[in-house]
């Protein structure tokens, strides 16, 4: 069956200043796959993925999601359609609970819809990432790890078709990155998932499509095969 472009970007450029964060000349997401973005600090992944979830107007270009421009829609318009973006629905709140954190988006996603409870979408949302058991702990209490799994929970109760992750395993122990990546290929049997990430490992085992950014630009897109044998790539990022 033939790829489906799910969010696509074309001539997307983002300027800040007389600073050119971002010039993709196209990027297309498919629906089901799990994409990760690498490439050094400062190579302008968290703008990119910022101008897709609507956290920045490009400067340039077109943003559409299944087929509708939404390229000067404001984010929260986007998270209605189904793109949940971690920076974007948080910071947590340090002074609730786990499930009221939760509790926030899993309203928003029952007024939508008007599917479940409320308590069914939190709760199976932080039963998802392992917290269930701390779901009455203050979620300011927790560790930087525990934080992230409760950012990724209150992603997944948007119940999304996108799912976009910004450094998600980073602050996890290593058992905790093996049920993360445990995780998201649950999650990807129904969601698409579109992840900055650091540690390659992860990347390695969980991407099925890599795009590498350097200096705001694509620089390399393929496989993960393909991406460690680029000789451009390892010269920029992975030190080869």
């Amino acid at each position: 069956m033939a790829a489906i472009g799910q969010l696509t970007a074309e001539g997307l450029v983002k300027d800040f200043g007389g600073l050119r964060a971002v010039d993709v000349t196209s990027f297309t997401l498919n629906k089901g796959e799990i994409r990760a973005v690498i490439g050094p600090n400062g190579a302008g992944k968290t703008t990119f993925v910022s101008l897709l979830c609507g956290r920045f107007a490009p400067s340039q270009g077109r943003i559409a999601f299944e087929g509708r421009d939404i390229t000067t829609m404001p984010a929260h318009e986007r998270v209605a359609l189904g793109i949940a973006y971690t920076f974007q629905i948080t910071s947590i709140f340090g002074n609730l609970s786990l499930y009221d954190n939760v509790a926030l988006p899993a309203q928003r996603r029952i007024m939508l819809d008007g599917g479940g409870t409320l308590r069914e979408r939190a709760m199976a949302a932080l039963d998802r990432v392992g917290l269930a058991d701390r779901a009455q702990e203050q979620a300011g209490t927790q560790s930087y790890g525990h934080q992230r799994l409760l950012e990724v929970a209150m992603g997944l109760a948007l119940a999304p078709k996108v799912l976009i992750l910004d450094e998600p395993t980073q602050g996890l122990a290593d058992s905790e990155i093996t049920d993360f990546i445990a995780l998201i290929r649950e999650v990807a049997e129904e969601t698409t998932v579109l992840l900055i990430e650091h540690n390659m490992p992860v990347v390695m085992a969980l991407a099925e499509q890599i795009t590498v950014l350097d200096q705001g630009r694509v620089l390399a897109e393929g496989s993960p095969e393909a991406i460690r044998a680029d000789a451009a790539v390892q010269a920029a990022y992975l030190g080869g």
